[in-house]
């Protein structure tokens, strides 16, 4: 069956022609199906841990842009609201917990209590793999150790992630009992993902950029590794991808040091730099500008064909270089997949 997955062929060290495409958040708000069935969830949590719902969003984009992958839908947050910290989204906002202080409130946390919300998502899972097209790759996956910890030390979203810098800088020993955490609670989340059907996973690093490179060495670097280690000696031959956003000259090392079968490119590592330092050395995806493709039209097309050009004659699958955005035109996502699958834009 697996074998019938185009995506997964790129792991094999092959370049295909149409490359394989999906899209970091594709199941989403700019799609109008997605609207009305958050509607029906009510919280985003609630989403979330609804597995019909959760599987019914997932799907969506399958069906209307029959993407090569689809990839699972829940948050990063959802380890840290197992593990027993307040989590909860406000709308227009965004997340909001209740910010870990101190070495105590890490100990509360809770591996244990963790599996019952992680075994709602392995459910979602479950029911993807058997609704998903049998061509189609499910993508399973969890931020890494060092982002998620920044919403649980900041309590939200943050541009800079300095309440999380200062507490590594400060307490050390606190801040890596919390990333040992987070560690052991992503490989047991990851693997129910993939013993439930998951063929892939990706671990985000959405914050990776923030950090000088001995802390990206700690906090970065070594978690990731041990995740894709542990996963590894449970799953053989599993391809994990890492999407470490911002690591801009850190991405090579990240490559060689983590173990991941490929890397995920943001949009602002230039594409002959990602030729240069990971293009045939490791599977390349990437790295469209979201806003290209709300602006559409003749931009987006040329750089399209620049993207393919430049990194589709190495395994290379063509993605974002961050999620989706909300006020994206639906017809520019179609119009995406036509150009990526044109006969011929390799030449």
């Amino acid at each position: 069956m697996k074998a019938q997955r185009r995506l997964l062929t790129v792991f094999d060290g092959r370049a295909l022609s149409p490359p394989p495409i999906w899209l970091m958040r594709q199941a989403g708000r700019y799609l109008p199906e997605y609207r009305a069935t958050r509607a029906k969830a009510g919280g985003f949590l609630d989403l979330c841990y609804t597995p019909a719902l959760a599987a019914e969003v997932t799907l969506q984009p399958i069906r209307r842009y029959g993407f090569d992958a689809s990839i699972l839908f829940a948050d990063i947050l959802v380890v840290p609201d197992a593990l027993g910290q307040a989590v909860r989204f406000v709308e227009g906002e965004g997340p909001r917990l209740d910010p870990l202080r101190s070495a105590a409130d890490v100990a509360r946390l809770s591996i244990a209590a963790a599996a019952q919300k992680f075994g709602i998502v392995a459910e979602t899972v479950q029911r993807l793999r058997q609704d998903l097209p049998a061509e189609t790759t499910l993508i399973g996956f969890c931020g890494a150790p060092w982002t998620v910890a920044t919403y649980m030390i900041g309590g939200q979203g943050s541009n800079d992630q300095a309440a999380t810098r200062s507490f590594a800088y400060r307490d050390p020993v606190t801040f890596q009992a919390l990333v040992d955490v987070l560690v052991e609670a992503s490989v047991v989340y990851l693997d129910g993902q993939v013993r439930a059907g998951a063929d892939m996973l990706q671990i985000f690093d959405s914050w990776a950029g923030s950090l000088p490179e001995d802390e990206f060495d700690r906090w970065v670097i070594a978690p990731t590794r041990k995740i894709v280690a542990d996963l590894k000696r449970l799953h053989p031959g599993l391809p994990v991808m890492g999407f470490p956003r911002g690591a801009g000259l850190h991405g090579a090392r990240f490559m060689r040091e983590t173990g991941v079968d490929g890397i995920s490119c943001d949009t602002s590592m230039p594409l002959q730099h990602i030729r240069g330092t990971l293009s045939g050395r490791t599977v390349v995806q990437g790295n469209l500008d979201p806003l290209l493709l709300v602006a559409g039209g003749a931009p987006l097309e040329r750089r399209v064909r620049e993207i393919v050009r430049t990194l589709g004659v190495n395994p290379f699958i063509f993605n974002l270089g961050h999620g989706i955005v909300p006020e994206t035109p639906p017809e520019h996502v179609a119009r995406l997949v036509e150009l990526v699958r044109s006969p011929g834009l390799l030449g």
